[in-house]
């Protein structure tokens, strides 16, 4: 199991670059198109680009309304500036890009600063599923994601992170840094890297392609942890030897693997909770669901709502979307844009 993520605002700069990776001629195993997971923020996202992503059969997760660039915000947010940043997204996400599956279970927080117990007791009370901002340190094996019903079984990695020190019923996502030595039989130790722009040693597309295949045959020849590959967009579209390394790694991948798949969050947790083999899980009904997706868009042309808010003052900000134009811009405290607060 492979899965990939974006972080932040789905909009013009990235759409193009998502519809040529999950172009509809990249299939799993089972037949079906390979699946991303979208951490969505909310500032300078195209909802009607949001729903077009999800009818394709992604997955929708979430990544706060306001991204708050204090990092210490993160770390000390009580549970309801949690609830507000990370249940408010949910809520304009599913206002607004028009979601009505309850599909939206998955948070990750801004700089994968970890919130505590403030953080996970809000998950719980708001229903989420998972998390996928905790980094697992470098390490053979790598891990597979676990529940906070129990320690977890690593240390709290990262610079003054703040983990959870209590059970929380909840899944973590756990982001296993990647390793980006250039050889690692030989080279020595060099941290690792959790996001995959953040591995800064990657300077040309061949080394790239190697990085994959070598991290690819960490997970696949010792435990087969699925692999996380934790993208921002804007990485690999400002790097066009990035992005081609990437997708004839993807091709070559599913080429040569009749037993790797492209999967989103949910559907690796929905295999834990109910493991198939080989030739079953080309019938596993939850890696079918929106097996490949045709058909039109929900809205050619959206609406463009040049909207304003009392918590941004001074600021315009365009809102596209399917749905009709609120009254203001929908932020912490009026997530619905009805301009009641």
């Amino acid at each position: 199991m492979i899965t990939i993520t974006f972080d932040d605002a789905i909009n013009n700069n990235n759409i193009q670059l998502y519809k040529d990776i999950f172009n509809g001629n990249r299939k799993n195993p089972n037949g079906c198109d390979i699946k991303a997971t979208f951490f969505v923020s909310h500032k300078y996202t195209n909802y009607s680009a949001v729903q077009e992503t999800h009818r394709k059969g992604h997955e929708i997760a979430v990544h706060s309304i306001t991204h708050n660039d204090d990092e210490q915000f993160w770390s000390n947010a009580t549970v309801d500036d949690w609830a507000k940043e990370m249940a408010g997204t949910r809520i304009i996400i599913e206002k607004f890009a028009n979601l009505t599956d309850n599909s939206v279970v998955g948070v990750r927080a801004p700089y994968l600063r970890v919130g505590g117990n403030n953080q996970f007791t809000m998950m719980e009370e708001q229903a989420f599923l998972y998390d996928s901002t905790i980094t697992a340190p470098l390490s053979n094996p790598p891990l597979w994601p676990y529940t906070m019903y129990f320690r977890m079984p690593h240390r709290c990695h990262g610079n003054l992170q703040h983990c959870p020190t209590r059970s929380h019923a909840v899944w973590e996502m756990v982001m296993n840094e990647l390793d980006r030595r250039e050889d690692p039989q030989f080279d020595e130790y060099l941290p690792g890297c959790a996001m995959v722009d953040s591995c800064s040693n990657i300077l040309t597309g061949d080394q790239f392609y190697n990085f994959l295949n070598h991290n690819f045959d960490r997970h696949y020849e010792k435990n087969r942890a699925p692999l996380g590959l934790y993208f921002h967009a804007a990485w690999l579209k400002n790097n066009p030897e990035f992005l081609d390394a990437f997708l004839y790694w993807v091709d070559e991948i599913l080429s040569n693997h009749n037993d790797v798949y492209f999967v989103t969050m949910t559907q690796v947790i929905q295999w834990i909770q109910n493991p198939r083999t080989i030739s079953e899980v080309k019938n596993f009904e939850p890696w079918r669901e929106k097996c490949t997706v045709d058909g039109k868009p929900a809205c050619w042309v959206p609406h463009s709502c040049k909207l304003t808010s009392k918590e941004l003052p001074g600021e315009t900000i365009n809102l596209q979307t399917c749905v009709r134009c609120p009254n203001n811009y929908p932020w912490v405290n009026d997530p619905t844009g009805d301009g009641f607060f």
